[in-house]
């Protein structure tokens, strides 16, 4: 393949995988289907090509839709033991940020919604919202008419707002504060005080450190309180677990306010917030390694803030 033809596709490379990203949640089947994308590239017709980025984006997107129709992610999906893989701030793969609907999109909270979407309303939903594509250009990635488009879209708004139900767009500052105090109250016991920064219907999900097949989801301020107590409490199993006494941070993922445990350079955890009106709406405990692989790559070519608990 000649030097111009690479070329063409490296300048897309970028957008594909974080299209890819969105539709898989995940960046390492992301970085699969762009490759995957370039082999096909690479044996193409190129010649007969007209419009580079749409044959490229076409691609891309059908061949996560062929993943997320296969029996396997099916089965791991439907057994409640997948979670989004979470991604530190900067990271190429979040794509395009400039509008509240393509900040949104790429949240945890956003992206575990779209499990709930057939993958043709999950391509059609992040195609039109976080890339801006029109509805004649969908109806030709996805081989689909403009008008069954404008009906996909319709309906995945419909279910991802009544699923949301939430304010509008967290001020990033703010959020910090919120989740500060309640690292503070969740780290001293306060159990009152955890109660009052969470809302009515808050919810909490964690892959149990990692060690489970499913995942365990929390629902109740109580409840969750309770859960977020015990996680955060510190004991000598669960430094042996984490491989010496981590070092607690505050950072963003996937847009979101997280806290983050450190143990020699290497993020042994992740608890991604989603904030609203004040309050801490939802929780998400990622401790997996293989779903931290790439927040860690991007970790250690970090410079981080200083943590908030230097030795947990």
């Amino acid at each position: 393949m000649d030097s111009a033809a690479i070329d063409r596709f490296e300048a897309s490379r970028g957008r594909l995988a974080s299209l890819a990203y969105r539709l898989l949640g995940s960046a390492a089947d992301a970085e699969d289907a762009v490759q995957d994308t370039f082999l096909r590239w690479q044996a193409a017709d190129r010649e007969r090509v007209e419009v580079p980025e749409a044959w490229l984006t076409k691609v891309v997107t059908n061949l996560c839709l062929d993943l997320l129709r296969s029996a396997q992610a099916r089965h791991e999906r439907a057994a409640g033991a997948w979670l989004p893989e979470p991604l530190l701030e900067g990271d190429p793969m979040l794509g395009p940020a400039d509008t509240f609907e393509q900040r949104e999109s790429v949240t945890l909270a956003v992206l575990t919604l779209l499990e709930r979407l057939s993958p043709v309303e999950r391509a059609v939903y992040v195609l039109r919202e976080a890339f801006s594509y029109s509805h004649a250009e969908i109806a030709g990635i996805l081989d689909i008419t403009e008008s069954a488009s404008q009906q996909h879209v319709h309906r995945a708004r419909i279910r991802v707002a009544a699923e949301r139900r939430r304010g509008g767009e967290a001020d990033p500052a703010s959020a910090r504060r919120v989740v500060e105090e309640f690292l503070a109250a969740a780290t001293s016991g306060r159990t009152e005080r955890l109660v009052a920064l969470l809302t009515d219907d808050v919810t909490a999900v964690s892959d149990g450190a990692g060690l489970g097949k499913r995942l365990l989801r929390y629902k109740t301020r109580e409840r969750v309180a309770s859960y977020v107590r015990a996680g955060f409490k510190p004991t000598p199993a669960k430094r042996r677990l984490a491989g010496g006494s981590p070092a607690i941070h505050i950072a963003l993922v996937n847009g979101s306010p997280a806290v983050l445990a450190v143990v020699d350079d290497r993020v042994v955890g992740a608890v991604a917030f989603e904030v609203s009106d004040g309050k801490v709406a939802s929780l998400r405990g990622i401790a997996a390694a293989d779903r931290l692989a790439r927040l860690n790559e991007a970790w250690r070519q970090h410079e981080p803030d200083a943590p908030v608990i230097n030795a947990w």
